[in-house]
């Protein structure tokens, strides 16, 4: 088995590519910062806006319903205009977003530009995964894909580390540093703005619209030797989702979305501040509890980075659900006893989330990126990330809700039912795609089909 370190990982990609692999995963970074800075800039926006509840539930689902719209229509423009169209319009929209909510001289524009920033944040969640996939040579296309949940995590660190440091500020009036919170995105999202434009086009994007000279130039710069003729047509129709062939492929890109936000990850990050700061560990405030569980979920998705083209998806995802399925218990058991305080806590918690850095967390991303055809690739994945949203929103609500009401340990368990589930549909019908090109994968159906075709689940 050929094992991967840091050497060979630096030795396998070229510095061209490092360098855009960088560029591309300031979209994650964008995507991670843009979520996870309305923890500290909330409580002040609400103080110096005066809002009321309803107004503070707009405020902070604006950013949601812009996502939801960028992901609608995504996965079309994309396919008629390109990856590298959609990097650019991103990349305006998170500039334009970051101004415009740190500048912003009411609550109407503020909502405004929380809805921008959404609708950078949608068009993100699938351009990213889709390009880095589709740029990639097979052998390390899982870290490449990774490299994005990674980005993600990193983003929602800085997030926190800059709302910190930002509120200890003595030199500026307390009710204006939630502006300051906002105006750090400016810095990457300059970055991502000026980057995009020398990122070259998808080569898969440009062989599926004829466009052969530029696809060698490309692949050539890129060291992409295992670009093949896909084996559908360049042209394809959504529907072929539920044909026979892709039929499994949509089920597993509508699933593992679906498992990622059914898995507990929301009561987390909503409970896990709390646990550590009841359970006696010397965290000053909420702000520290946070800057631990963001630092540890950067961690812990390194691993993933590390062995997701060692051992591949599969086995990493078998593990991940597993391993989650079993801490969730264990937390929920600890709970039932009432036992806040005890280290033994923490470290059940810590690890779900270990198990979810690496395995249910980016692996959506890298699965979704790899099994649908070329041809429709972009709208599936649309599809997707559309119910990856949809369920966050459904999910986020309900959580605050769940353990009002249940308590926390009947809400962990019915997480854990949840994990339990994905790690029996992942283990039945998830097939591995480690070090495949991606037009072998889209093969992989048609002759699975071919080889069963009677079974209408193939």
């Amino acid at each position: 088995m050929y094992v991967y370190t840091y050497k060979t990982y630096k030795s396998d990609m070229s510095k061209n590519f490092i360098i855009i692999l960088c560029i591309v995963s300031l979209g994650g970074l964008l995507f991670g910062f843009d979520m996870a800075v309305i923890a500290g800039a909330l409580p002040l926006v609400k103080q110096f806006f005066g809002l009321s509840p309803a107004q503070e539930g707009v405020f902070v689902s604006s950013a949601l319903i812009g996502c939801i719209i960028g992901v609608f229509f995504t996965g079309s423009f994309t396919d008629k205009y390109g990856r590298k169209q959609a990097f650019i319009v991103a990349s305006l929209l998170f500039l334009l977003s970051a101004i415009g909510c740190g500048l912003s001289p009411n609550y109407i524009l503020l909502i405004l530009s929380r809805g921008i920033g959404g609708l950078g944040v949608g068009i993100a969640s699938i351009v990213v995964p889709l390009y880095l996939a589709e740029i990639s040579p097979s052998k390390f296309r899982g870290r490449s894909v990774t490299c994005y949940q990674l980005a993600i995590t990193f983003g929602i660190l800085i997030a926190y580390i800059s709302n910190y440091f930002i509120l200890q500020l003595q030199s500026l009036p307390q009710t204006e540093l939630w502006r300051g919170m906002f105006l750090v995105g400016v810095v990457p999202a300059i970055l991502l703005c000026f980057g995009v434009y020398f990122i070259p086009e998808s080569p898969r994007w440009l062989a599926k619209n004829g466009r052969n000279e530029e696809v060698a130039v490309i692949s050539a710069k890129l060291g992409l030797t295992d670009l093949h003729d896909s084996p559908s047509p360049a042209k394809g129709n959504i529907r072929e989702l539920f044909s026979p062939i892709y039929r499994r492929a949509f089920l597993l890109g509508l699933f593992l979305p679906l498992f990622s936000q059914l898995s507990g990850i929301n009561a987390i990050v909503y409970y896990g501040p709390s646990i550590l700061l009841e359970s006696g560990i010397s965290l000053a405030n909420s702000y520290h509890a946070q800057l631990f569980f963001g630092a540890a979920n950067v961690l812990f998705t390194c691993f993933a980075i590390w062995k997701v083209d060692n051992w591949g998806r599969r086995p990493l995802y078998i593990l991940g659900t597993l391993g989650a399925t079993i801490s969730l218990i264990a937390t929920g058991y600890l709970f039932s006893l009432e036992q806040t305080n005890n280290v033994a806590l923490i470290v059940s918690i810590l690890l779900f989330l270990f198990f979810f850095a690496f395995s249910i967390g980016p692996l959506k991303f890298v699965v979704a990126a790899e099994i649908f055809p070329n041809a429709i690739r972009a709208r599936a994945m649309g599809i997707s990330i559309m119910v990856m949203w949809i369920s966050d929103a459904i999910v986020g609500q309900l959580t605050p809700i769940l353990l009002a009401s249940w308590g926390a340990h009947y809400t962990f368990w019915l997480f854990a039912f949840f994990c339990a589930i994905a790690f029996i549909v992942v283990l039945g019908y998830l097939p591995e795609t480690k070090g495949k090109p991606l037009e072998d994968i889209e093969k992989y159906w048609i002759e699975k089909s071919k080889k069963n075709p009677s079974n209408q689940n193939a």
